[in-house]
């Protein structure tokens, strides 16, 4: 007589509710040691937003409506920091400063781009003059704001010694409410102009060889090639650089505290960063420091999205 097991549709008829609820216990045990990790792995980040960057904020924008002056206690004084952020002319003339900065930007986009394509042709030596160009940007910017101090010196500076050589009486570079800022946008393009450079090389020599070849046989000159295909497969590298450039220059700060310590004459070379630092650490008006770097963050972020805005409108595909 023959003792076969029950068929499979006979033991699922007699799983009881019990036993499904008794599995899934089962389960949960096995499975609680990896969501133990997981939920650790994915609390990490979350901490470190909230204690870096959500509790900074919000103590910042509270701060910014008290008077306090980085150590005692904050009184609430709404927005008279802000009231008096519009009546400092100093604040006006930092926040210009910053901009008149922003001058250097398309210039070292301009002048890192005619190196790139120099640079990606085969030419003897480029090796070595990729990495000289590349040597400021690693280098320390505080010891490249000392020896620039020291070039743009009005007596014996390397600067003028070099103009005399063509006859031009230089002037007293960083003494000169004129010629200040020019002199700090001379030394920050220098300074940046290896990163972008790289940037802008790696860019030129993925556009592909065909588009070229193509172009060539349709009798494009240098310019048309340049205009029609190199300048707009760099483009995003150009947008790149724009946006972290003009977040990186609204920071200038080491170049002026080193250089101008007193903000150069006449105020002439103070950014509004410097000046930031200046009320809050030499004035100890934190609260009020707090307000300038909110206004600054909001400047930022309205340009921010205003390039992102313009790129997305001249985004474009190769099919």
């Amino acid at each position: 007589m023959s003792t076969s097991a029950p068929p499979a549709e006979t033991s699922a008829s007699v799983w009881t509710k019990e036993d499904q609820k008794a599995s899934r216990k089962a389960n949960a045990k096995l499975h609680r040691k990896e969501y133990g990790w997981a939920a650790a792995f994915m609390a990490a980040p979350v901490i470190g937003w909230v204690v870096f960057l959500l509790f900074p904020m919000a103590f910042s924008i509270y701060a910014s409506f008290t008077n306090w002056n980085g150590i005692g206690n904050m009184t609430f004084i709404g927005l008279d920091n802000y009231t008096r952020l519009l009546q400092d002319q100093y604040f006006w003339q930092a926040l210009y400063n910053t901009v008149f900065y922003m001058i250097g930007i398309p210039i070292g986009l301009a002048l890192s781009l005619l190196l790139a394509l120099a640079l990606s042709r085969k030419i003897r030596g480029r090796t070595f003059f990729r990495t000289v160009y590349y040597i400021p940007v690693i280098s320390s910017l505080a010891a490249i704001a000392i020896l620039w101090q020291w070039a743009y010196n009005g007596d014996f500076g390397l600067v003028n010694q070099a103009l005399a050589l063509i006859g031009i009486d230089g002037p007293n570079w960083l003494a000169d409410p004129m010629w200040a800022k020019p002199a700090i946008i001379i030394m920050t393009v220098w300074k940046g102009l290896g990163y972008s450079m790289l940037l802008y090389l790696a860019a030129v020599q993925a556009v592909p060889r065909s588009l070229y070849e193509a172009a060539a046989l349709d009798g494009a000159n240098s310019w048309k090639r340049f205009t029609k295909i190199t300048w707009p497969m760099v483009r995003p590298v150009t947008f790149f650089l724009v946006v972290t450039n003009i977040i990186g220059g609204s920071m200038i700060f080491t170049e002026i505290n080193i250089m101008t310590s007193t903000g150069g004459p006449s105020f002439s070379t103070a950014s509004l960063v410097w000046y930031v630092w200046n009320q809050a650490f030499r004035n100890l008006s934190m609260g009020y420091a707090t307000a300038m770097a909110l206004v600054l963050g909001i400047l930022v972020l309205i340009v921010t999205a205003i390039q992102f805005r313009m790129n997305a409108r001249n985004d474009f595909s190769i099919d």
